[in-house]
C-alpha cells in the first residue's frame, strides 16, 4: 500500500520530476530546433530576394552595355551631332540612382565617349582590372573589383565591362559601366537580421564588395575560400567568419549569371536569443516545479515516517505489559495463533508453560501494591532469563499469571525451562511471610502437544492451567505437566523436578 511505504513514495515523485524535466528538455530542444529552422528560412528567402533584386538590375544595366555595343557598330556614328549620338549609345537607364557612367574607351584606354558628358574628360584608364581583362581576350561580362573613381566627388564603385573588336575581331576598346557600391549599401540597410547578424555582396574569387555591418576598409579584400562557393549556385553552411570570428549560419547564393554572391549570415546568439529568454523561464518554472514536488514528498514522506513510527509504537504498546514489559494478552492471541499453525502445519511439537506466582494476594496485601509490582518485575525477568531461544514467546496472562509458549519443544524440554524458572525466582529470595515457604515462589504447569493431541490452542493452554492447579495442590513452589503421575513428571520421563527447598535467607 502506497501510504505505507514512504520510500516509494520520494521515488515517484522523484521519477515524476525527472518526467517532468524530460518533456521539459523534449520541449526546449524542439523550441531551439524551430528557432533555428526558422531563422535558416529567413536567412534562405532574404539571400533570394537579394539576388533576384540585384539580378534584374544588372541584367538591365548588361543590356544597356551591350546596347552601347550595338551603337558602337552604326556607320559613321563618330560622325553623328553629340547630342544625337549620347541618344543612340546612351538609354536612361544611364542616368539611375547609384549608377556611375557608361564609357566607350578605345584601344589604348583612353574615353571616347561619356554618358553623363558631352565632352568627356581625357582619362585614362589602361591600368584598371577591367580593361587589361579584355585586351587580353574577351571575357564576356566582366566584374571588377572596387576601385575609387578618378573623377571628382565619386565614391567607390565596380565596373561591368564588355569587349569592342574590330571586324577582324582585334581589340577596339572596351565599353564599361560603373555602379557605386552605396546601391548594395542602402539595399542591405533596411533588412533585420539581429545584432551580429551580416550580408555580404561578393565576387566569385572571394573578394568582399559591400558588408553589413559596414567597414571601408574590409572593401576589397578577400574574405572567404572561393571553393566552398563554387560546387553550387545556392547553399547553406555553419561557420565562423573571418572578419570578426562570429559563429554564422551562411544562406548563399549566385547571383544569376554574373559572377557575384550573396550571402546573408544569422548569428546563433541572435538565433536563439529569444529562445534562451524562453528556456530560462520554462525551465525555472519547471525547476520550482520539481523542487516542489521532492520536497513535499520529502516531507510527507517524513510525515508519514513519523506516523507509522508512533502505529509501531503504539502497536508495541498495545501488546505490551505496560509494568513487566513483556506481551499481553492481545500478544499472546497473535502469536499463539500464529505458533500453533505453525507447529500443526510443520508436525512440531508445542509446550505451554502456565506460570503462577505463589500467595501472591498476601504478599501484596503484607507489603503494598508497591512491593507487589517490584515481585510481579522480578519474576517477569526470571522468565526472561530462562527463555534461550528467540522464538520462545512469554506475556504476562493476567494478573501473576505468565505463559510460556515453546515451538518445536517436547515434555522433556518444556519441564527443564519450568524447572529453570522456578529455581531462579525462589534464588531470588524475595521474602514472603504469606508463603509456607518464606519467600516469593511461582507454581509452573506444563502441557505439551508430544504427551496428547489437543484440537486447538486454548486446549492446550487449559491444560497447563489444569497442570498448575495440581503443582498448586501438591504444595506450590513446583512444576507439574499435563498428563504427569503423582510425580509431577510426564509419562517415561525420568527428569522429575523435586520439590523446592523454602529460604529464608532474603527480604523484599
Amino acid at each position: 500500500m502506497l501510504t505505507r511505504r514512504p520510500n516509494l513514495i520520494i521515488a515517484l515523485s522523484a521519477a515524476l520530476a525527472v518526467v517532468f524535466l524530460a518533456l521539459c528538455v523534449l520541449v526546449l530542444w524542439q523550441m531551439r530546433n524551430d528557432a533555428a529552422r526558422r531563422a535558416q528560412d529567413g536567412a534562405r528567402n532574404l539571400a533570394l530576394l537579394i539576388e533576384r533584386d540585384t539580378a534584374r538590375n544588372l541584367t538591365l544595366y548588361d543590356l544597356s552595355l551591350q546596347a552601347v555595343i550595338e551603337g558602337m557598330r552604326l556607320p559613321d556614328i563618330a560622325q553623328l551631332r553629340p547630342e544625337v549620338r549620347q541618344m543612340v549609345l546612351f538609354d536612361r537607364s544611364a542616368s539611375a540612382e547609384d549608377v556611375g557612367a557608361i564609357l566607350v574607351i578605345d584601344a589604348e584606354g583612353n574615353v571616347v565617349y561619356d554618358s553623363r558628358s558631352l565632352a568627356p574628360k581625357h582619362v585614362s584608364v589602361a591600368d584598371r582590372d577591367y580593361f587589361k581583362v579584355q585586351r587580353q581576350s574577351d571575357a564576356g561580362l566582366y566584374v571588377s573589383g572596387p576601385f575609387m573613381p578618378r573623377r571628382s566627388g565619386g565614391s567607390i564603385s565596380i565596373a561591368m565591362s564588355r569587349r569592342l573588336s574590330r571586324p577582324d575581331g582585334s581589340f577596339a576598346g572596351v565599353v564599361v559601366g560603373t555602379l557605386r557600391l552605396n546601391y548594395f549599401r542602402k539595399l542591405f540597410a533596411g533588412m533585420n537580421l539581429g545584432p551580429k547578424g551580416s550580408i555580404a555582396l561578393m565576387r566569385a574569387d572571394g573578394t568582399l564588395l559591400m558588408r553589413r555591418p559596414y567597414d571601408e576598409q574590409r572593401i576589397g579584400q578577400p574574405v572567404i575560400d572561393a571553393e566552398r562557393f563554387e560546387r553550387a549556385p545556392s547553399g547553406t553552411f555553419y561557420g565562423q567568419a573571418t572578419i570578426d570570428g562570429v559563429w554564422r549560419w551562411y544562406a548563399y547564393r549566385r547571383i544569376g549569371d554574373f559572377p557575384l554572391i550573396v550571402d546573408v549570415a544569422v548569428s546563433t546568439d541572435d538565433i536563439y536569443a529569444e529562445w534562451r529568454h524562453r528556456a530560462w523561464v520554462l525551465g525555472s518554472i519547471v525547476g520550482v516545479l520539481d523542487i516542489a514536488i521532492v520536497a513535499m514528498s520529502l516531507l510527507f514522506a517524513g510525515q508519514l515516517r513519523r506516523r507509522l513510527d508512533a502505529e509501531a509504537e503504539l502497536n508495541v504498546l498495545a501488546r505490551t505489559d505496560g509494568l513487566t514489559r513483556l506481551g499481553n494478552r492481545r500478544a499472546f492471541d497473535e502469536l499463539g495463533d500464529a505458533e500453533w499453525r505453525a507447529c500443526a502445519g510443520g508436525r512440531l511439537p508445542l509446550a505451554a508453560l502456565l506460570i503462577d506466582v505463589d500467595h501472591f494476594k498476601g504478599f501484596n496485601d503484607l507489603y503494598g501494591h508497591a512491593a507487589g509490582d517490584d515481585a510481579l518485575l522480578a519474576v517477569a525477568h526470571c522468565i526472561k532469563e530462562g527463555l534461550r531461544r528467540p522464538t520462545d514467546h512469554a506475556v504476562r496472562y493476567g494478573g501473576e499469571e505468565f505463559v510460556v509458549l515453546l515451538p518445536a519443544t517436547e515434555a522433556t524440554g518444556a519441564m527443564c525451562v519450568a524447572e529453570s524458572i522456578r529455581a531462579r525466582v525462589e534464588a531470588l529470595g524475595v521474602r514472603n511471610a504469606a508463603s509456607v515457604h518464606g519467600v516469593l515462589t511461582v507454581s509452573v504447569g506444563v502441557a505439551s502437544t508430544t504427551l496428547r493431541a489437543f484440537v486447538e490452542l486454548r486446549a492446550l493452554v487449559d491444560a497447563a492451567d489444569v497442570a498448575l492447579y495440581a503443582a498448586k495442590a501438591n504444595g506450590r513452589n513446583r512444576i507439574a505437566c499435563d498428563g504427569a503421575g503423582p510425580d509431577g513428571s510426564p509419562p517415561s520421563d525420568s527428569a522429575v523436578a523435586a520439590p523446592a527447598r523454602p529460604h529464608f535467607d532474603r527480604a523484599v
